[in-house]
This record gives structure tokens, sequence and C-alpha cells, in this order.
């Protein structure tokens, strides 16, 4: 049941933050005095709307957007005779900037909020990472079921009693270099007598030997993907992590500005990526292994607020719910049209050019004519939509699970 309440507030979470971009542009166009004469929520047939004003508001069938219709956002438009003097194209280039830029920006202010209640309520994440060997807490070692769930246990861990200790960066398992946490987990099971850990601490290495216990434990079939048990060897102790760091209502809003400012270097980071990750999700559909770091669409995104909403972590649905404003806010920043930084791209562009004829004493140009562009268009929509078909296929066949 928390589950689907989960899904639930999660899609609505992303219906506001797309119905709040839309309201940045249709807020930022009122106040300068152009005419919107729609504002929609939701692609596809009317379910319902009202008129307030000389602004149609509604609700449409298929949640997978909005639009906010503003009079003469090209050329193109067809206006009404009191429409034309209020017509988009034909204001400053100002004012356009500044009516594309509000939804985004609106984007950008909502991941904002939702970082300063991330960290008032449960405190920031460290985004940087510690080193991929490096280890956690330690434990009393434990057997698990083909559930996944561990057995009662007391007492300390062998990885305890030997002095490893949280924050000892492993280097090599009986001679053999690790650089992942999967390989020092590998190294660690297949063996069968005391274990020579190659450690770093605090800048200085170090040898610690481990006698390990035999426990029974789930294990991954590279060749079949499935997962069994086996006896292993195993030590008590897990990976390495930060903890987050709470904030209070005045000293939360620098540490979420700096804090945003990361999210938005790494959604770039991670938008920059979006085209390698094809062939990965491509695999995933085909029947391969569903990396959690492939793209996810609007059904996986509200999937993934379920698992973390039934684990009571909502901490994580607040973030990811930040994230994917970020994402958002940034992915419409892209230079193409249809998306709103291609409306800036070419209000940019007739701003330049016309200076040049200014100084050449030229009148300005005509605006520019958006059906030269229309091939270029269709490939963006073309191409964004059969990658959002993927991802939407990748999640209904193979969906990201974060908890086994």
């Amino acid at each position: 049941m928390v589950f689907v309440v989960g899904v639930v507030l999660f899609a609505l979470g992303i219906a506001a933050s797309i119905a709040l971009h839309e309201c940045g542009h249709m807020w930022a166009a009122k106040r300068l005095g152009m005419k919107v004469r729609r504002y929609y929520i939701g692609f596809g047939p009317k379910v319902f709307s009202w008129r307030r004003g000389e602004t149609e508001y509604g609700l449409k069938a298929l949640p997978f957007g909005g639009f906010c219709d503003i009079a003469g956002m090209t050329a193109l438009d067809e206006l009404e005779p009191e429409e034309l003097d209020r017509a988009m194209y034909r204001q400053k280039t100002w004012k356009r900037q500044v009516v594309m830029i509000s939804g985004i920006g609106m984007n950008f202010v909502l991941g904002f909020v939702l970082i300063m209640v991330l960290a008032v309520g449960w405190g920031l994440p460290n985004l940087a990472e510690p080193p991929a060997t490096a280890l956690g807490d330690t434990s009393c070692v434990a057997n698990q079921d083909a559930q996944g769930k561990l057995s009662e246990c007391t007492g300390a861990g062998p990885a305890e009693q030997a002095g490893l200790q949280k924050g000892d960066v492993v280097e090599k398992i009986n001679g053999v270099a690790v650089s992942s946490w999967a390989e020092l987990l590998e190294q660690t099971q297949s063996q069968t007598g005391p274990i020579v850990y190659d450690i770093e601490r605090d800048g200085t290495p170090l040898q610690v030997t481990v006698r390990p216990q035999q426990v029974t434990r789930l294990v991954l079939d590279n060749d079949t993907g499935e997962k069994y048990l086996k006896t292993v060897s195993a030590v008590g102790v897990g990976s390495d992590y930060y903890l987050p760091i709470q904030y209070n209502v005045i000293t939360a809003i620098p540490a979420s500005a700096v804090f945003t400012g990361d999210m938005f270097v790494r959604t770039v980071q991670g938008l920059a990526q979006m085209p390698a990750k094809v062939v990965d999700l491509w695999g995933a559909v085909t029947g391969g292994e569903r990396d959690p770091e492939t793209p996810i669409s609007v059904v996986g995104a509200s999937v993934i607020g379920g698992q973390v909403a039934e684990r009571g972590l909502w901490e994580v649905f607040i973030l990811l719910l930040a994230s994917l404003n970020f994402f958002l806010g940034a992915f419409n920043l892209l230079p193409l049209l249809p998306l709103d930084g291609g409306h800036m791209a070419v209000t940019a562009y007739e701003k330049v050019r016309d200076t040049r004829r200014a100084r050449k004493g030229l009148p300005p140009g005509s605006p520019v004519d958006y059906l030269k562009l229309l091939p270029a268009t269709y490939v963006v929509i073309v191409i964004g939509g059969a990658y959002m078909l993927l991802t939407l296929t990748a999640d209904i066949v193979n969906p990201i699970k974060l908890f086994q």
C-alpha cells in the first residue's frame, strides 16, 4: 500500500513540477504585458477546462507535460487584431528571454526549496563519495536466506577483531589488487583461509590479517544473472559512506545553495552522458542487466519513488524529486527547438543580427522564419520521442530496482 502511495505522490510531484514550469512562463508573460491564451497540464484529449479573464486553464488526458500558449510566440502564429501589439515575437529581446527563462528558473527554485526541506528535515548528503574500496562500519557475521534476509547475530565480527577500521582503504587482498567494492567482495568471499588485507589508513600503508567465518550468502551467477545461496567467507564489514549533515533554517540557506550548484554540475554531466546510455538502455530492453545509472522515464521515476517510500526513505524521495527538477531545468536550457533553450537561442540570434544591421545603418531584420527551422525541430522531436520510448520500455520490461 505504501508503495502505491509513493508512486502516486511522486507522479503528482512530477505533475506539479511541470505545472510550475509552465506557470513560470505564464506569470512572466502576463507580467510583461503579453497575452496568455491557454494554460494546460498534459497533452491529448481535454479532460476539463475553465476560463478566467483572457486565459483558458485546463487538464488533458496524457500527463506527459504541459504547455502555455502565449499569443505570437513565433511569427507563424495566427493573431487576432487586438493581439498584434501584445504578440511575444514583437516584444523587446529582454522580455522574451525573461519569459522563456522563467519556466526553467521555476524548476531550479522548486529544486532549491526541496533541498532546503531536505537540509532542515534530514540533512544534506555528501556528494563526494569515499574511495570505492573504503571500509565502513564493522559488524558481526550472519547467514542470509533465499529472500536476502540476514539472521540474528551478536558480538564482534572477524574484521573488528583483527583491527580493521571504518575509513580504511583496501588496496590488495592476499596480494590481488582491488579497485571496486564488487572486486573486494568477490575476493573476500572466495578465500578459504586467513585473509591478508593491504590497506591505507590516514596515508599510512598497513597489513591486517583477518580470519573469516564461513556463512551462507546470496551470490550472483555472472552467466545467468540469477542469485543463489552459497557458502562463502565473510568478515563483517560494509562499504564506507558519508553521513548527512543537518542544518537549521538559517544555516540551510547557504548550504543548500552550494548543494544546488553541485547538483546542477552533476545534472549537466549526466545530460552529456545521455547519448552514450542508448546502448545500455537497449541492452536492458533486450534482456541484459539494467544499469542503475541509465536514464528513466516518468513511469520509472514514479516506481523508484514508490520503492523508497515503501522503505520510509522520504529523504531519498525528496532528493529524487529535487534532482528531477534540476534535470527538467537543465534539459530545457539546451539550444534546440522546441525546447525553451531553442527559443532563447533564436531570440539571441535576432538580437545579434539586428545589432550588426544597426551598425551598418540598416533596419531590423524580419523575425526568424520558423518554417525553415521545422526540419531540425522535427529531428529533435523524433530523436527525443524515440529516446523517451526506449526509456519507458526499459522501465516496463526491466525496471531499476534500488532494493533486492
